[in-house]
């Protein structure tokens, strides 16, 4: 049960939410590449009074295509008035909800903190820890880039916090479903 309250306050999603219940919505849209789509989608978001937690966009495998990746919070029914206000734009190809279903989902962080050269091995064996790696080392301070879920880098952050942040910088959230697994009796292997 602390799982769940912790995870609540976090914002994180609790699988079988209850209805009604304000939790984290995950959706990706492919859209076409177009110029000024992502200001009409994120004009739909702000014209509702829907606040955007993250938002990351990139071309797709195929260049005339992008995938927005939109972390909202809401309840069943604000997400259901998302998904439809972005079906109506006339750019977006499609929107699919991954909440609720078996998906990866990664960001990326660089953290700048305060180290001395006492300090500094401390911070590379965290980071080896959490599979980050330094990308600039000054005399005063190292930058660490980190890659994982929500939970994992608020970990990483916590850990680098007594070391004085200076700077943090973050994308935000992307996320792709899973692949189906592969049944080796089915393939005969």
């Amino acid at each position: 049960m602390a799982v769940i309250a912790a995870s609540r306050q976090a914002g994180v999603p609790i699988p079988g939410g209850r209805e009604g219940e304000i939790m984290k919505h995950t959706i990706s849209v492919l859209v076409e590449n177009h110029f000024g789509v992502l200001a009409r989608v994120s004009g739909l978001f702000s014209a509702r009074g829907y606040n955007i937690d993250s938002l990351c966009v990139g071309e797709t495998e195929d260049p005339t295509i992008s995938r927005m990746t939109v972390v909202v919070r809401g309840d069943d029914k604000v997400l259901e008035q998302i998904v439809k206000q972005l079906n109506k734009l006339v750019d977006t190809i499609e929107v699919i909800d991954l909440t609720r279903s078996d998906f990866v989902e990664r960001e990326l962080i660089m953290i700048k903190v305060s180290a001395n050269s006492a300090q500094r091995s401390e911070i590379i064996e965290i980071a080896n820890i959490f599979r980050a790696k330094v990308v600039d080392l000054g005399t005063d301070a190292v930058t660490v880039e980190a890659t994982g879920s929500e939970g994992k880098l608020a970990g990483f952050i916590e850990m680098m916090r007594p070391f004085g942040i200076r700077e943090l910088v973050r994308t935000g959230k992307i996320a792709i479903t899973r692949s189906q697994k592969v049944n080796h009796q089915e393939k005969g292997v």
